[in-house]
């Protein structure tokens, strides 16, 4: 059995999690046995891509150390030690010194080599499977008619807002049919019908599904064919919750974004993003469709007719644009009416790029985005989109889009990249990794792995 020697920035004395580096995404995580004890780690990796350690002797393969990461898993996993210590965690200096992370030699053993996914900048397969729908336009079970948005429970399950359908429809994984959970009894505005529904997500905690029935100018819970109006006179477009459990809404009308606290509707809600009249300034919107909300409840805003995204900060007066906003048009600087917006655990930009028929990704603070999916103009082939709408992810991040025109749901296979050489990195190899991924890092971190590199060359 091969004995692998890495350098790796231990912490001691302090909890889970805690701070233990200038960069503030870097946290304490204790290894097996140790008391308040463990390496300095980038904590915001995606799950899917850790393994867990050996379950007889906690050993992992040349390049990670076993450590416990409960956000991710109960038992111990395997964590890659190219993401752990100088140069993605400077030392943060300390005045209680026996708190101090210090740098340490670690020894990991293996019997094996195996595959783990690239964690920084992830790519997809250019054909997608058809998930849902596909079956042309219609009113069947297994067929859509100009979807809007779509949600992915832990199931990958699908719901799906079947906008001309005037319903909510529930596609069980694998599935070849869709069932009606909302709505499907016409268009109207009974209490048991929709009007032209653009996006529904699932309150996790009574597993209810709330709706933006923007034809009926409200937002409305459906519990066990039980419905309860929760927003009167909204022009919605968009919705979403965060961790906290408050309801975020964006009206097109009002050129805003508005916040409620769950369970409490009985007034007009509390505003987050624009409420400065229509316009391009970066305290106004224009016609704000598909929103989310990140940890931090900074909230990203598709401003449609601005051709741009925006985040608002929370409890800040004005946005700032962090995709887009050179106009409409399909450089790689420009959105064409975009829709469909999601954030990923590094704080990675995915946007519907509508006009475009394409999915972009952007960096906070980059003036191109990339072309993630859609590289082929508009149809109906497999590597192609037709005025994207929705975006979600699945736990294992593949990526779904709501193929619009196409009246389809389309699945883009996340590619795992083999990763085999972690031991042999050397700290200018892996400043070398960072460079593609540090694009995304906040200002002070960006600073702070500056200055290692800069003692690093002294």
């Amino acid at each position: 059995m091969p004995i692998i020697q890495v350098n790796s920035l231990t912490c001691q004395g302090i909890s889970q999690y805690a701070q233990c580096s200038l960069n503030s995404a870097c946290g304490c995580m204790h290894m097996p046995g140790a008391i308040n004890a463990g390496i300095c780690g980038f904590t915001h990796l995606s799950c899917s891509g850790l393994t867990l350690c050996a379950s007889s002797n906690n050993v992992c393969d040349p390049g990670y150390i076993c450590v416990y990461h409960p956000v991710c898993y109960t038992l111990p996993i395997c964590y890659p030690l190219s993401m752990a210590g100088e140069p993605f965690c400077p030392t943060i200096t300390m005045t209680n010194t026996t708190t101090k992370p210090t740098l340490i030699t670690t020894t990991t053993s293996t019997t094996s080599t195996t595959s783990q996914p690239d964690k920084t900048n992830h790519k997809w397969k250019q054909n997608a499977i058809t998930v849902a729908g596909g079956n042309g336009e219609g009113q069947q079970l297994n067929q859509l008619n100009l979807p809007f948005a779509i949600f992915i429970d832990k199931k990958e399950n699908i719901f799906i807002a079947d906008r001309l359908n005037h319903r909510i429809v529930e596609w069980k994984y694998n599935a070849n049919e869709g069932q009606i959970i909302a709505g499907g009894n016409g268009q109207g505005d009974r209490m048991d019908q929709l009007n032209y529904p653009s996006v529904v997500i699932v309150d996790k905690q009574n597993h209810s599904i709330i709706i933006a029935d923007w034809g009926n100018r409200r937002v409305i819970q459906w519990l066990n064919q039980t419905q309860q109006i929760l927003i009167h006179n909204i022009v919605c477009y968009g919705l979403t919750m965060d961790k906290h459990g408050f309801l975020y809404v964006s009206d097109w009308e009002r050129n805003e974004v508005r916040r409620w606290k769950m369970g409490e509707y009985n007034n007009e809600g509390t505003v987050v993003a624009g409420g400065n009249g229509q316009g391009n300034q970066l305290n106004q919107l224009s016609n704000p469709t598909f929103i989310f909300v990140d940890e931090e409840q900074s909230v990203y805003i598709s401003d449609h007719i601005n051709h741009r995204v925006m985040k608002w900060e929370k409890d800040v007066k004005e946005g700032k644009i962090v995709a887009g906003g050179h106009g409409e048009g399909g450089d790689l600087n420009q959105l064409l009416a975009p829709l469909g917006v999601i954030v990923d655990d590094l704080d990675q930009i995915y946007v519907a790029d509508w006009g475009n028929h394409r999915i972009m990704r952007w960096c906070e603070g980059k003036e191109e985005g990339e072309i993630i999916v859609g590289r082929h103009g508009f149809g109906n082939q497999s590597n192609q989109l037709y005025h994207p709408h929705g975006l979600s992810f699945d736990d294992e991040r593949n990526l779904y889009v709501t193929d619009h025109y196409n009246h389809r749901i389309q699945k883009f296979e996340i590619i795992l990249k083999p990763d085999n050489n972690l031991s042999e990195t050397s700290t200018q190899a892996r400043i070398a990794d960072l460079k593609a991924f540090k694009q995304c890092l906040t200002l002070i971190e960006i600073q702070a792995i500056h200055q290692q590199q800069t003692s690093i060359k002294k």
